[in-house]
């Protein structure tokens, strides 16, 4: 079937970076701007033997949660994948995800879904890295966010996802940045907006002139307000190399979480939550969920800069952090200092990524645990708990449905946990990002090592066995195409050889019909 040429699919369902899910001819679609229950034509741009990535061309029949990017710029840009989806409606889609993937992956089921946490869909994202580059046939300087999958910088002059009065800076950006000595050895602009102050972060591959600095004072003047000074930062190599230029005098730049009276100073190339009034709430439903008492000795594995180790300090609770970023680390122990808890809380620098058993038994007993890995999320830490030190209650916060699903998976099937409760975190509106917090209590024995190891191996033997059917079928339908390429080849000859034997007769047959003879 169909369309303007374009095959057509009914969509399914919503895969973990919204794209449309649909099985055409027993092949699985993966349909970039399509929604579930839509008819869609489409465009492939990959094709798999088992699954193809396309893009829609047109929709044939509307989802009733379709509505209109308010972005000009959204289907090229590469930052936002979810504006034709009504807000709530990609609240309830990421639940879904979550719950797929829990269910799926980690064979597990939470007893109890959270309601999600959601807050403002725009304005939200008060960090964020844009490209730079001087493009002669573009006339100038493109500053933004690249293409779809693409190299290529978007040709932006707004984004909704960023404060307005940072939006607003992406055009005077362009102009200004053509006008320094090092337009074609800038390719980075990083922006922090604080709790009063606004920082740009420009890459530099060459040293700056004192013309360069003049103009860099000049653009932070014009573009500051009587609230918020606007201050510049230069960063000649890596992350940890940046430094301020002008205003010197700027206030620190921080973020705040009020429901425990923290105040969080930070760099503005360190890693920190993009949107902070979610991160308000999401601490306050980490910590609710994990209810720290005064007295309890409590870690925080992938503790960062103290976004979760502060607040539980704040409960009275005895708190080890764990991070292994040495820069984090340091600026952990100096906001510690800074909210005056500095003798609630320690840090420890560590690979928490090759923990064992034996590591994590050296640490000393802990009543809880909240754990806020990166995406690869925390298997080796999860598989290094035994009974003797696994902590009665977890909380873990998740930036990846996937890997929180597969260590769900581990505590529950084999270290004895139960998944109490699950639920979603709506940090990136308009993205198909899917931040999560799960709490697991403990509720029965660890499996033993020899019992891990023999359901392990199962595992890996069906993999492989996985495998070997997998490469058998290939081998299988490459058989078939070498086949039917020799029988192609072979009737092609039978006709020659034909043609050949009966030469005369085609060739008169021809001349009467007034046709010029062929093979």
């Amino acid at each position: 079937m169909t369309h303007s040429s374009n095959p057509v699919a009914l969509i399914e369902s919503l895969d973990f970076e919204g794209r449309g899910v649909a099985h055409v001819e027993g092949k699985t679609l993966f349909i970039e701007g399509a929604l579930p229950y839509e008819k869609v034509s489409y465009s492939s741009f990959r094709k798999k033997p088992s699954f193809e990535n396309a893009d829609t061309v047109s929709v044939l029949k509307e989802s009733f949660v379709r509505t209109t990017p308010r972005c000009s710029h959204f289907g090229v840009c590469g930052g936002c994948s979810m504006q034709h989806v009504e807000p709530t409606a990609q609240v309830a889609m990421k639940q879904r995800v979550l719950e797929d993937n829990l269910a799926h992956i980690g064979k597990v089921k939470a007893e109890r879904i959270l309601p999600p946490i959601a807050g403002p869909a725009w304005g939200y994202r008060h960090r964020a890295r844009m490209s730079a580059r001087f493009v002669e046939k573009k006339g100038g300087v493109l500053v933004g966010f690249h293409e779809k999958r693409s190299s290529f910088i978007a040709d932006m002059h707004e984004c909704h996802i960023l404060p307005k009065h940072i939006s607003d800076l992406i055009d005077p950006l362009r102009e200004f940045i053509a006008t320094l000595s090092i337009k074609q050895r800038m390719p980075q602009v990083e922006i922090a907006v604080g709790a009063e102050v606004d920082i740009l972060v420009f890459r530099n591959m060459d040293d700056i002139t004192a013309e360069d600095e003049r103009r860099f004072a000049a653009f932070a003047d014009l573009h500051r307000s009587a609230e918020r000074p606007l201050q510049i930062w230069l960063q000649p190599k890596g992350p940890d190399t940046c430094y301020p230029i002008y205003p010197l005098d700027a206030p620190k730049l921080t973020y705040r979480i009020d429901d425990f009276n923290v105040e969080m100073p930070y760099y503005p190339t360190e890693f920190t939550q993009v949107n902070p009034q979610i991160n308000n709430v999401m601490v306050g439903r980490a910590l609710k969920l994990l209810d720290p008492q005064p007295g309890e000795r409590i870690a925080d594995m992938f503790c960062g800069i103290g976004n979760f180790t502060l607040p539980i300090a704040r409960s009275g609770a005895i708190v080890h952090g764990m991070e292994g970023s040495e820069a984090l680390v340091k600026r952990a122990v100096e906001n510690a200092t800074h909210n005056a808890l500095q003798d609630k809380v320690s840090y420890e620098m560590a690979n928490l990524f090759d923990v064992t058993e034996e590591s994590f038994a050296a640490l000393g007993q802990f009543d809880k645990m909240l754990i806020d890995p990166p995406r690869d999320g925390a298997i080796q830490l999860v598989k290094a708990l035994n009974d003797e030190t696994a902590p009665p209650r977890i909380v873990y916060v998740s930036c990846n449905p996937a890997t929180l699903a597969r260590d769900a998976g581990v505590l529950v099937h084999t270290k004895g946990y139960t998944l109490k409760a699950a639920g979603i975190i709506n940090m990136f509106p308009h993205t198909a990002h899917v931040e999560s917090v799960a709490l697991f209590e403990k509720t029965g024995p660890c499996m033993s090592r020899e019992a891990i190891a023999a359901i392990e191996a199962e595992e890996q033997a069906r993999r492989e066995a996985a495998k070997a059917a997998k490469k058998e079928r290939e081998a299988q339908e490459a058989k078939r195409k070498a086949e039917e390429e020799v029988a192609r080849i072979a009737k092609k000859a039978a006709r020659h050889e034909h043609y050949l034997a009966n030469k005369d007769y085609y060739d008169a047959r021809s001349a009467a019909n007034g046709e010029v003879p062929s093979e």
